[in-house]
């Protein structure tokens, strides 16, 4: 695996992208949306374990370069990222691959906020073929109404944030407008798939969450 970074270029300021790039030459980017601590070394850890399975993985730096200390700190980065700016940022990033890398297959996924950026990008850009998000929030149903990527969400049933009922919401608007949605719940908290974080880490639901998630990508992509 390599470690490079794609200088970005916003309406709200220039930005980057880690990438994690495998030996052999690949056919599919996987766009990684950070947790809302910022592009840490667990967010560079999870773009390798990509790159072991044969993506090209993408992590586009919605804080532009901040990364938070403590949870007071995450909160505000999080809430100070409009959403507009940090899907301009994942389009941005697209387009940087493909001209980069000559990559035109794109899958997303994302954990805690980036969750919720990974499924309201799937609504929003149509390029994308795949989505997984873990635990992320849920748009509302305008919104929701526009997805077409198939769709694997993970969930934590302790998750007090993305709780099951708001999971359940998903559910009601994916069976009315028929989306290709499939969620997955845990007897797991919010996070849990963090190894970093031993308060909430389950290493039984974080594997078989990853497994699903490689075989939903193979599933719906082309490497």
């Amino acid at each position: 695996m390599n470690a490079e970074s794609l200088n970005l270029s916003t309406a709200s300021g220039a930005t980057t992208a880690y990438v994690a790039r495998p030996h052999e030459q690949a056919g599919t980017a996987v766009i990684l949306i950070q947790e809302y601590w910022g592009i840490n070394e667990h967010i560079r850890d999870l773009a390798g374990r990509y790159a072991k399975e044969g993506y090209l993985c993408v992590a586009p730096d919605l804080y532009r370069g901040r990364i938070a200390s403590d949870t007071a700190e995450a909160s505000a980065l999080m809430n100070s990222l409009q959403i507009e700016d940090g899907l301009e940022i994942i389009r941005k990033a697209m387009d940087a691959t493909e001209e980069t890398y000559q990559i035109k297959n794109f899958a997303i996924t994302g954990y805690c906020m980036g969750g919720t950026f990974a499924l309201r990008a799937a609504c929003e850009i149509p390029e994308l073929k795949a989505a997984a998000p873990f635990y992320g929030d849920v748009p509302d149903e305008r919104v929701l109404a526009k997805l077409r990527a198939p769709t694997l969400f993970i969930a934590g049933l302790r998750d007090k944030w993305i709780n099951p009922e708001k999971v359940q919401g998903l559910k009601e608007v994916a069976k009315k407008y028929n989306l290709p949605v499939e969620v997955v719940s845990y007897d797991a908290d919010h996070a849990f798939f963090n190894d970093t974080r031993p308060e909430v880490y389950d290493a039984r639901a974080a594997a078989d969450a990853w497994r699903r998630v490689l075989e939903h990508f193979r599933k719906h992509l082309k490497n």
